[in-house]
């Protein structure tokens, strides 16, 4: 069975609305998101921070994602969507799918000491999601602005607060600070304002989806993708 659509010869029913008679003009695109993945209509501040979280996430230069677009489309210029596509497969749990890992790291990590949970992903020998980047140290702007904010709306509850229990664990354990990144405070945010761990990583997609668009609509101007195909020969050493 299916609760999203059903289109008829008159109308298309979204959740139960009318598109065209109710949600088409009086719902932005976020609140519409929303309404897809949830079946209701958001919160005030379900809508800001969707939005909030879904700037943050959609650009961060030539990563990986985007590299793997524009090496596509140079290849097939004709596929902008078989372009998109390879950008959005790299979506696991070191690229845009850490967030999912977090939300559920912290959904384990509830009512517990953070320390005791940190010690014990050390000793299995795994790595803490949500924590370190190559770029940003000691600090992910990113990071801070959504913490910041979370603070300044009153929405900041006992997840937030894990969050940074948990970093003044990794802290403890690792004996250095390492940098909180973006992925975490998307996921206790999220949790907070009563999204299911389950819908997280949707964020960071439908996110990064609108910056690939951006590289392929430069990539068509200006392209670049098999220079970063040459980049990439040039870089390794071949035994």
């Amino acid at each position: 069975m299916t609760r999203i659509s059903r289109a008829f010869p008159d109308r298309v029913e979204v959740r139960g609305r009318d598109l065209t008679g109710d949600l088409m003009g009086r719902l932005t695109f976020t609140e519409y998101f929303h309404l897809l993945l949830t079946g209701r209509e958001p919160t005030e501040d379900q809508r800001f921070f969707l939005d909030v979280l879904l700037v943050a996430i959609a650009e961060h230069g030539l990563m990986p994602a985007n590299v793997a677009a524009r090496m596509t489309l140079a290849a097939d210029p004709d596929s902008l969507q078989g372009a998109v596509a390879a950008g959005i497969l790299g979506a696991g749990r070191v690229v845009l799918g850490t967030s999912e890992e977090c939300a559920r790291l912290l959904e384990r990590a509830a009512g517990r000491d953070p320390v005791e949970v940190v010690r014990e992903l050390r000793a299995a020998g795994a790595k803490v999601p949500g924590f370190g980047h190559p770029v940003h140290a000691p600090l992910d702007p990113r990071a801070e602005r959504i913490l910041e904010l979370a603070d300044a709306r009153g929405v900041s509850g006992p997840n937030v607060a894990l969050a940074r229990g948990l970093r003044d664990a990794v802290a403890e354990v690792w004996g250095k600070p390492l940098t909180m990144n973006v992925a975490l405070p998307i996921a206790a945010v999220l949790l907070d304002l009563g999204f299911s761990a389950d819908v997280v990583k949707a964020v960071p997609i439908l996110a990064r989806t609108a910056g690939l668009l951006a590289h392929l609509a430069e990539e068509r101007e200006h392209p670049i993708g098999f220079r970063l195909a040459a980049a990439a020969e040039e870089s390794v050493e071949y035994e």
